[in-house]
C-alpha cells in the first residue's frame, strides 16, 4: 500500500500545478541559497573582522584627507578608533581561549568602539557634510552598525558554544590570564 506521502506521489502533485508553471516549492528555493559557512580557522576568518579592517582601510584612504583638508580636530582620534576596532576583534578571538571574559570584554570593547565611528562620522557629516561624499560615509556608517550587530550574535553564540560544550565546567578560559 502506498502513502499520499510517498515520492511518487509528490511528484504528480507538483506535476499538477501546471503545465509551464514556473512553481517552485518553498523549502527548495530556500535550500537553492544556503552555503553553509566557511570554517573559522583564525580571526582573519571572521566577517567581522574583514568588514572593519575595510571601513579603517576605506577611511585611511578616502575619508582622512578630507577630514585633514578640513582641519577636523578629532581626525587622528577616529582613525586610532577606526583600527581598534579589528585590533580588538582579533584580540578578543584570541583570548576567548585562556579567559573566556577578558575575551568577551574585548569583544564589548569592539562593538563600543563601532558605535564610537558612527558618532564620530555623523560629527563630521554634519560639520563638513557638503565637502565629503556622503554615499561613501554613510556607507561606513551602515557598515559599522551592521559590524556591530554580528559582534552581537557572535558573544551570544561563543557564549552558547561555551555552555553546550561544557568549557565553562571543564575549566577551560577559567581566567587568570596575564600578559
Amino acid at each position: 500500500m502506498t502513502s499520499k506521502w510517498d515520492q511518487g506521489n509528490a511528484r504528480k502533485a507538483q506535476d499538477n500545478i501546471g503545465s509551464g508553471s514556473s512553481y517552485t516549492p518553498r523549502y527548495a528555493r530556500a535550500s537553492a541559497k544556503f552555503s553553509p559557512k566557511k570554517a573559522v580557522r583564525s580571526f582573519r576568518d571572521l566577517e567581522i573582522y574583514q568588514k572593519t579592517i575595510e571601513c579603517s582601510v576605506l577611511i585611511t584612504k578616502d575619508v582622512m584627507p578630507n577630514l585633514e583638508r578640513q582641519k577636523y580636530s578629532y581626525a587622528e582620534r577616529l582613525m586610532d578608533s577606526a583600527m581598534s576596532i579589528p585590533l580588538l576583534v582579533a584580540e578578543s578571538h584570541s583570548l576567548r581561549f585562556a579567559d573566556f571574559a577578558l575575551g568577551v570584554g574585548y569583544l564589548e570593547k569592539a562593538m563600543a568602539g563601532c558605535n564610537k565611528m558612527i558618532v564620530y562620522l555623523e560629527h563630521a557629516k554634519g560639520l563638513f557634510g557638503s565637502k565629503f561624499d556622503m554615499g561613501l560615509v554613510d556607507d561606513i556608517i551602515g557598515r559599522y552598525a551592521e559590524s556591530r550587530l554580528k559582534m552581537f550574535r557572535l558573544e551570544k553564540s561563543w557564549k552558547k558554544f561555551r555552555t553546550e560544550y561544557g568549557d565553562k565546567d571543564a575549566g577551560k578560559g577559567k581566567g587568570n590570564f596575564k600578559y
